[in-house]
């Protein structure tokens, strides 16, 4: 019988994310760590009608609370995602190091602009996982240490012996329980949404889970049963039962990612929003290159599509900036016009994909799920 993931902490356990009483605590933490961010920016808001004014710095400090309560509305859809009795999974071989190590550069500009260093150790090593939750857990695991942790963050994949498994370790400082919620203690101040997600995800993966604590260090591990070189039988157990899984709608090929989208027409703009509605993207727009070129300042996303009549000198150098970083990563170009619904990059010596807008329904999907193969 494969095990169920464990928790074992130096203080009283976390309840299971699944039980009742335990969702009722999580929804008033949903709402708390929504309403917080939110009160903060409608402050701004009634001073700017009030002044008819705003600074750089108050505009910054409104755009951060209005992305951290969309960030707290995301991990919320995301947990309720993964409790879902139905969630469907397609298990794979994946290398663990390849696939941390492509979260780690998709997340380094923003990660840096928070003046945190992350490290990181690691071995190839090939795990039977769904591609999709991986990259969840992998990235809500960032999202926690990083809004836990001091400086420094240290990642670690390597393989545990007897029984053999793959293993992900995260290490990190955590702040003073005094400095960021006075009289909670250290242990409890780590319980946030992030590591809700996470003790969900691998519960929905089966994977073993351990958060330890001595002093302000904090270790997170994670042991996956399905590592390749015990898993060649089951491997064909676990490809016939995803075969055979019933569909759901919480199958969200591309949950968690990002997408940008540079159009500037609102009809386009919906139209792809649309096409992409069933997939767990989140999706982001901007009107110009240049507004795409200042949003990428504050972290890259996963994807750009943008718009054939914005293909200017400006795009191809930001796209040249961001594959000097990320070699794969993926942009799609929406024409007027095509006789191919979707050509994949470096057909006809592109370097970038194409959809055209007559079939965008059907192909944008598609062509999004090829080319972020390619990167993760």
């Amino acid at each position: 019988m494969t095990a169920r993931p464990t928790l074992l902490l130096p203080v009283a356990p976390v309840e299971k994310t699944a039980s009742v009483h335990s969702w009722r605590a999580l929804t008033a933490q949903v709402g708390r760590e929504i309403a917080e961010p939110l009160s903060a920016a409608l402050e701004r808001v009634i001073a700017l009608t009030t002044t008819g004014r705003i600074d750089r710095e108050g505009l910054r400090a409104l755009r951060v609370e209005i992305e951290q309560a969309r960030r707290v509305g995301m991990v919320s859809q995301q947990l309720s995602r993964l409790a879902s009795k139905h969630l469907r999974q397609s298990h794979e071989r994946l290398n663990l190091a390849h696939t941390l190590q492509s979260v780690l550069a998709y997340r380094a500009r923003e990660v840096a602009k928070r003046g945190v260093n992350v490290r990181q150790v690691t071995r190839p090593i090939e795990v039977l996982v769904d591609p999709s939750l991986l990259f969840t857990l992998l990235n809500a695991v960032l999202d926690w240490a990083v809004e836990s942790g001091r400086a420094n963050i240290d990642f670690r994949v390597d393989l545990k012996s007897r029984p053999t498994q793959g293993r992900v370790s995260c290490n990190f400082q955590h702040h003073p329980a005094t400095a960021e919620q006075p009289g909670v203690p250290a242990a409890a101040a780590l319980d946030s949404l992030n590591w809700h997600l996470i003790v969900q995800a691998a519960d929905s993966m089966e994977l073993n889970l351990q958060r330890d604590m001595d002093g302000e260090q904090v270790m997170l591990t994670l042991e996956f049963p399905r590592t390749v070189d015990d898993a060649a039988e089951e491997a064909v157990n676990i490809q016939q039962t995803a075969s055979s899984a019933t569909p759901s709608g919480n199958s969200k090929p591309l949950a968690g990612r990002q997408l940008l989208v540079i159009a500037d027409g609102r009809e386009l703009r919906a139209q792809v929003r649309s096409a992409v509605a069933d997939m767990g993207l989140t999706v982001d727009c901007v009107y110009s290159v240049d507004e795409a070129v200042d949003f990428c300042r504050g972290g890259l996303p996963h994807a750009i599509v943008f718009e054939a009549a914005l293909h200017c000198d400006e795009l191809e150098q930001l796209a040249d900036d961001i594959r000097s970083e990320l070699p794969a990563f993926s942009f799609i170009e929406i024409v007027e016009e095509g006789s191919r619904s979707f050509e994949v990059s470096g057909f006809d010596g592109m370097n970038h994909a194409r959809v055209a807008r007559a079939g965008l329904r059907q192909a944008l999907p598609s062509a999004l799920v090829f080319e972020l193969s390619k990167s993760f």
